[in-house]
Parts: structure tokens; C-alpha cells; sequence
């Protein structure tokens, strides 16, 4: 599955534990499922793995559907630009977590699956 869109702010919860993510709005796209895929995002002429998450973020809001991107060895400001996300795999079904270090855990879990990924 192939999503393009622009660049919008978040809470900056996924920057303050170590997780900084582009986020895109997903709330009219319903042909995916839910969950923490490995993805690959291109930008600004480059293609990068990452991981994503789409859905309700039931840990930190449970309301408003994006999608959250977190891009392997990349810093920079991605506001108000347009990325393409490949969502390739899926790797869990999103899920509540009680603490956020619970979900820093999981990330960090989730983010070196992805990063073995091909």
C-alpha cells in the first residue's frame, strides 16, 4: 500500500521518546488495517526504510486515525511537505499500553525488527 501525503503537526510524543515521526492525516483511508508495519518513505529524491504506524493510537489520543512514520537515519523539519509512504509489512496489530514507557519499549522492539527488514 502506497500513501502520499503532506507533512502535519503532531503532539511530538513519538520525538520525546526517541521516536520522531512524520505524520500524515489518515483518517479518510480505510483499505488498511490498523498496526505497526516496516515501511519505506521517499522524500526529497532519496528512499528510506522506516517503520509506521496507522491507526487511533489508542496509548496517546484514540480518536483521530494517522499515520505515523518514524524515518531510519533522518533528521531534519518534514512540515508541509509531501512524502510517499510504502507500507511493506506488517509486523503487530496496534495496541494500548498502559505506560509510555511500555510503548517506548515496544518501539524500540518494533524498531529493530523493521530495521532487519528488507
Amino acid at each position: 500500500m502506497i500513501i502520499k501525503g503532506v507533512v502535519i503537526h503532531g503532539a511530538q510524543l513519538g520525538r520525546k521518546m526517541g521516536f520522531p515521526t512524520a505524520n500524515i492525516d489518515a483518517r479518510d483511508i480505510d483499505n488498511i488495517e490498523n498496526g505497526v508495519y516496516f515501511s519505506q518513505v521517499e522524500m526529497q529524491g532519496k528512499t528510506y526504510k522506516a517503520m509506521s504506524n496507522i491507526g487511533l493510537r489508542p496509548s496517546v489520543d484514540g480518536k483521530t486515525r494517522l499515520l505515523e512514520t518514524h524515518i531510519f537515519d533522518f533528521e531534519g523539519d518534514l512540515y508541509g511537505q509531501t512524502i510517499i509512504v510504502k507500507l511493506i509489512k506488517k509486523i503487530r496489530n496496534e495496541q494500548r499500553f498502559t505506560t509510555l514507557n511500555e510503548l517506548q519499549q515496544q518501539l524500540k522492539t518494533d524498531a529493530a525488527i523493521c530495521r532487519q527488514e528488507e
